[in-house]
């Protein structure tokens, strides 16, 4: 486990569960600062940790207050990243950019994920991967979270990515940079509002037990990558597929339509998303996140097992 310093602080209750063996389970806090409007944020913050609880297993909030990255968040620190006006997003390039500036900042996938394995936590949950962009081949717009997770040997749950993206090379870098990707109890890919992306998948797996098992054989073969375990959300909660399609279409040609381009089409996408279902696709995100957040400390517990 690595030990605290001035630039990573790991929290008390965090320490303790690591030093004694105990599940854990990391949770990014972009979905808070970034992801969720207030006061839906800090009760979402709240109310995940509270359900890991619940299951058995040690919650740890990864973020950056004033500057320190925190590897679990008291209450205190979540409730200030979820009211503070001045929070950054910040990917690892950022880590030491909101360092040397004392920022406060949620932590995106790929940095929850480093920052997770500095500390010695093997599993993390999240709602959507960061991916390629559609158009990619003229922008190279790909998220630093694959990168990383090339790099990271952390087992991470998600709904795949989200579908404004460009899926089917998404998956395609994601074999490339020899991530392996499994479904859980699913052979499609899903794409975080439906269950099914149209993309299929090589290898499913049935239990948390296989999900710790595929982390044990990557670590006794040596490999550096995460364990990616795609969990789709039901599908009868999910965004009806038409629906979503044409909003989706809609949303994409908007943004073509006002000149959106690079890092202000993502978060364009998803407002008109939002705002064209009617707060549907929020609904769904957190269905997504609560999915993810289950079986995340239910791995946590059969990888500590």
């Amino acid at each position: 486990m690595q030990t605290s310093s001035a630039a990573i602080r790991i929290g008390d209750e965090t320490r303790a569960a690591l030093e004694a063996g105990r599940p854990v389970l990391a949770l990014e806090s972009t979905i808070l600062t970034h992801g969720l409007p207030s006061p839906r944020n800090l009760e979402v913050g709240l109310a995940s940790e509270a359900q890991v609880r619940d299951l058995g297993v040690t919650p740890v909030t990864i973020g950056v207050v004033d500057g320190v990255a925190v590897v679990g968040l008291s209450s205190e620190e979540i409730e200030r990243l979820c009211t503070a006006q001045d929070v950054v997003k910040a990917s690892v390039r950022d880590l030491p950019i909101a360092r040397a500036k004392r920022l406060h900042a949620g932590t995106t996938v790929a940095a929850t994920a480093w920052l997770a394995h500095r500390a010695g936590i093997r599993v993390m949950s999240t709602g959507g991967l960061g991916g390629v962009h559609r158009g990619a081949s003229e922008t190279f717009d790909e998220s630093a979270d694959l990168g990383t997770l090339a790099t990271t040997p952390i087992t991470l749950v998600s709904a795949g990515v989200k579908s404004i993206l460009d899926i089917g090379a998404t998956l395609e870098r994601l074999e490339t940079l020899n991530i392996p990707v499994v479904g859980y109890r699913t052979e499609q890919y899903p794409a975080f509002y439906v269950a099914d992306s149209g993309f299929p998948l090589d290898y499913r797996i049935e239990s948390p037990a296989d999900a710790a098992a595929l982390a044990r054989a990557r670590d006794e073969l040596g490999l550096a990558s995460a364990v990616l375990v795609a969990n789709p959300v039901d599908e009868a909660k999910q965004l009806d597929p038409e629906f979503h399609d044409r909003v989706l279409a809609e949303a994409i040609a908007a943004a073509s339509e006002a000149g959106i381009t690079g890092h202000d089409t993502t978060p364009f996408l998803l407002d008109y998303v939002q705002r064209a279902t009617g707060g549907q696709s929020l609904e769904v995100n957190l269905e997504v996140y609560r999915g993810n957040v289950a079986l995340g400390a239910e791995i946590a517990r059969a990888v500590a097992g």
